[in-house]
């Protein structure tokens, strides 16, 4: 067996066999990638990861003449991993990822219920030649039950999973209704239950010697991200609805217009609300024993929001945010992308991070939020170009001779 790479990450120990694409196998690979595991991404020879065409935009620009560019939706997801292209539908390329896995700690793939399976490509035809190894399949409704033959993408989830239920305004209000998140919520979450799950499993390995299989779905994780309003459901049968920018457990908790725009409050405790009646100068509110407790708050939002708004439209947004924050009062701007990247305090931790590209562009993604202090993340590759390690497995890890990787390209295997 070729030895693991090593290096100053967290988990340089280990190599990952990705065979998934689109965002949640990918996210929960990059993830690991990220704290210095060797990621290999065996990819679909001439064609690649189904997001590689997911633009515009594109890494290299809009205006780039020559070659195929890769889309960023792609590089978000794909940073810190090598790409290998084998066709998994022939015997040939079947055979060279059963090699790959002998000497692989996991392996992630989010192929159809059963599809791997009749290439020998499943857990149990796996495991037989690597015991240690930790198989984690991703689907959207899990490996068993009436819908697991089912094909879904993240929207459907956050529909059936019920985000989309408590996400939008109200009914009754203008533009009432529900709403998908901005991100593809379902599969970032799964990506990010996977990568628990994936290294519980290796934990567990070190005392058991075994690795085991992992059954993820996006329907489990996206009910579960709902926790609290399911949990609140459950102890009262009264189904949660949607309250917009609000809260359903805190006021006030929501978008104020103020005087040159919005802002957004968020006042979590009474002590809160007794600093926050204090910036906006309404002590009688903060003295009324109606308001006192967050319950009542809650019972009398329909009185007490129009007294509130009355008030936070009299003065710009600077002036209540300063006001705000000199009382530890939770407040901010609804900032864009562009305002987010201008925020001191996100200049400060470094959330972008430039890498230079194959060609030699600029691929800029966002910083990972591990932050350890003794194996920081490793951003030392930035998305791979189709194949771009393809040779270097083959002949480094695999011992292919450069006459079998010529003949195995001749024959369109890789």
């Amino acid at each position: 067996m070729k030895s693991r790479p090593s290096g100053p990450g967290a988990l340089s120990h280990l190599r990952v066999l990705d065979l998934s694409r689109v965002l949640a196998g990918p996210w929960c690979s990059q993830n690991l990638a990220d704290m210095g595991a060797e990621v290999i991404k065996v990819e679909r020879p001439r064609v690649g990861d189904d997001t590689r065409g997911w633009g515009p935009p594109w890494v290299q620009g809009e205006d780039r003449s020559g070659g195929t560019p890769d889309s960023t939706y792609y590089a978000a997801a794909n940073r810190g991993k090598r790409s290998v292209t084998i066709d998994l539908s022939r015997p040939e390329g079947q055979a060279l990822v059963r090699q790959l896995v002998q000497i692989s700690d996991v392996v992630i793939e989010n192929y159809k219920v059963g599809d791997l399976r009749r290439y020998g490509l499943d857990y149990e035809s796996l495991c037989a030649l690597n015991p240690r190894l930790v198989y984690c399949s991703i689907t959207g409704y899990g490996q068993d039950g009436p819908s697991a033959h089912k094909p879904g993408y993240d929207f459907v989830f956050q529909a059936v999973g019920g985000l989309m239920s408590i996400t939008g305004e109200a009914d009754a209000l203008p533009g009432g209704g529900p709403q998908k998140a901005g991100i593809a919520i379902a599969d970032v979450m799964t990506g990010m239950y996977s990568t628990i799950a994936i290294l519980s499993a290796l934990q567990h390995r070190t005392v058991s010697g075994r690795g085991q299989y992992i059954d993820m779905a996006l329907l489990d994780c996206i009910v579960a991200l709902g926790g609290n309003q399911v949990t609140g459901f459950f102890a009262n049968e009264k189904v949660p609805h949607r309250y917009g920018n609000a809260h359903a457990s805190l006021v006030p908790y929501q978008v104020f217009a103020v005087q040159d725009g919005q802002i957004v409050v968020a006042v979590g405790n009474d002590k809160q609300w007794q600093e926050y009646c204090a910036a906006i100068e309404r002590t009688d509110l903060a003295e009324d024993p109606r308001w006192l407790k967050a319950t009542g708050r809650v019972v009398g939002r329909e009185t007490l929001i129009p007294e509130l708004e009355r008030t936070m439209r009299t003065r710009p947004a600077a002036e209540w945010i300063d006001r705000m924050e000199s009382r530890g009062v939770p407040c901010g701007r609804i900032n864009n992308y562009k305002q987010v990247f201008e925020e001191e305090q996100v200049r400060h931790r470094k959330l972008r991070v430039d890498m230079q590209g194959p060609d030699g562009d600029m691929v800029s993604t966002i910083a990972s939020p591990l932050r350890l202090k003794g194996t920081p993340p490793v951003y030392d590759r930035p998305p791979p170009r189709l194949g771009d390690s393809t040779d270097d497995v083959l002949r480094d890890l695999l011992g292919c001779s450069e006459e079998t990787i010529a003949s195995y390209r001749k024959q369109g295997l890789v």
